[in-house]
């Protein structure tokens, strides 16, 4: 029966979304999220709609997985991505201090077009990364539940995700968000408290669980979020573009309570996964296979839901940020509804595409795009904190390093990087490439650095 209703209840949200979508779209509407009436969103408008594009489908399944091979460890460690969200408010608001009206604007200002050229090289291959990802995490869903039916899937939601976004743009994201966001917190609460109520459960053992290969690669993961959770948030599109459309009061507030709110969601997924490793449940299709034989199938469909629901909230809020980065940074396309509706037409058949490939390892586009964000650390603790000038030569420099620290963990297998990379678990080699990154980048701005 899970299939079918699983079917029902997803096709269900979908007619939601379509209903909540603007009926009519502006051109401000599309690209700054105004509202019908040329108002900004309202805060907790702002919150859910941070919260339910950054909880996507791909970090829930990360955080479960995680967990179940690290323990509260592996958890823990994918939550702290998300003080990106204390990080992120912080730079949103020192860039508004300064004036400026989005990173592009501010990096655009002291390094020119080759600056802004490195910086939107980096968030087009975000913004690939998570349309790819949570399509990916759809087609596994159903997979899981009715056997080929995942690319099937695949294409009915990226189909209706292109549809209303392409219809009205931000303006839309946000309102579907709202609506996405409230569904999933009820479903997924649901979940939770039957997890936590049944009787193999036990607080104490989730919280202190090794996971079945030890928590030692958790706890270095860990050190890997907090030496990128400074640059992390600069880098993400969605995020920023939402710390710049309603007033500086209102998206402080905002970045605070989408903080803990997506931190104990994140720890709250992590929970099945841990949960999984204590029952000795073998790992089976990115833990979906396994969940569909731990749990009564209620608590399945809920748990799958949860992440349908997150998958679609984060496909239109990515098209709705590439339209704006494709039509107003590199102004590549006019500044139109069909303007911006080609652009998401074009991010959506790539990442569309890319889901024929596969990808077992979801954590693996973390860790590069997390990793290339890097350069950003010295560049915004040296230049937007303690207000310096940084040459060109050393912004160039610290963008290189950062480059070729994330292409060195994406082919680390490759002889030529194997040979430099420390042997060891790609997590403690993922921290090396970390630390070295941070120490060229920093040299190279510090050096290039004079006061303003």
């Amino acid at each position: 029966m899970s299939p079918i209703v699983l079917f029902v209840l997803f096709g269900a949200i979908i007619a939601a979304s379509l209903l909540a979508a603007p009926r009519r779209a502006s051109v401000e509407g599309f690209f700054g999220g105004m509202t019908a009436q040329g108002g900004a969103p309202g805060l907790w408008t702002l919150v859910l709609s941070q919260v339910t594009t950054w909880i996507f489908a791909r970090s829930l399944m990360n955080a479960a997985i995680l967990g179940y091979y690290y323990g509260i460890a592996g958890t823990l460690a994918y939550a702290a991505y998300y003080g990106s969200f204390l990080t992120g408010g912080f730079i949103v608001g020192r860039l508004r201090q300064n004036g400026a009206l989005s990173v592009q604007d501010w990096l655009g200002a002291r390094f020119g077009g080759a600056g802004n050229a490195c910086y939107n090289l980096v968030i087009a291959l975000r913004l690939l990364s998570e349309v790819f990802a949570n399509l990916l995490v759809v087609g596994l869903i159903f997979n899981a539940v009715l056997a080929g039916s995942g690319t099937p899937a695949i294409l009915i939601v990226a189909l209706v995700g292109l549809g209303y976004s392409a219809w009205g743009g931000l303006s839309a994201a946000l309102r579907t968000d709202v609506v996405q966001m409230v569904v999933f917190l009820v479903v997924f609460g649901v979940a939770f408290v039957a997890l936590v109520v049944s009787p193999g459960f036990d607080l104490g053992a989730v919280v202190t669980a090794p996971g079945t290969a030890g928590a030692y690669n958790g706890w270095v993961l860990l050190a890997v979020a907090l030496l990128q959770v400074f640059s992390y948030p600069a880098h993400d599109p969605v995020m920023m573009d939402r710390g710049f459309i309603a007033d500086p009061e209102v998206t402080r507030r905002s970045f605070l309570h989408a903080f803990w709110i997506s931190t104990l969601c994140i720890i709250g997924f992590g929970f099945f996964g841990i949960q999984a490793s204590l029952v000795g449940a073998a790992y089976e299709g990115e833990l979906i296979g396994t969940w569909a034989t731990m749990f009564p199938a209620w608590v399945f469909v809920a748990l799958m839901i949860s992440l349908l629901v997150s998958a679609l909230s984060t496909l239109d809020s990515a098209l709705s940020s590439a339209a704006r980065l494709v039509v107003e940074e590199l102004k590549l396309a006019p500044r139109s509804l069909n303007g911006g509706r080609i652009v998401m037409l074009g991010f959506m058949a790539a990442g569309t595409v890319l889901t024929l490939w596969g990808n077992a390892t979801l954590f693996d586009a973390v860790a590069v795009s997390g990793t290339a964000s890097m350069f950003l650390t010295p560049v915004l603790v040296v230049g937007l904190v303690m207000q310096r000038q940084i040459a060109l030569w050393a912004y160039l420099a610290a963008f290189g390093a950062a480059m070729i620290g994330a292409f060195a963990y994406f082919a680390r297998a490759w002889p030529a990087f194997a040979a430099v990379l420390p042997e060891g678990h790609k997590y403690e080699q993922l921290l090396v490439i970390c630390v070295v990154v941070l120490v060229a980048g920093f040299a190279a701005v510090l050096a290039g650095a004079r006061r303003g």
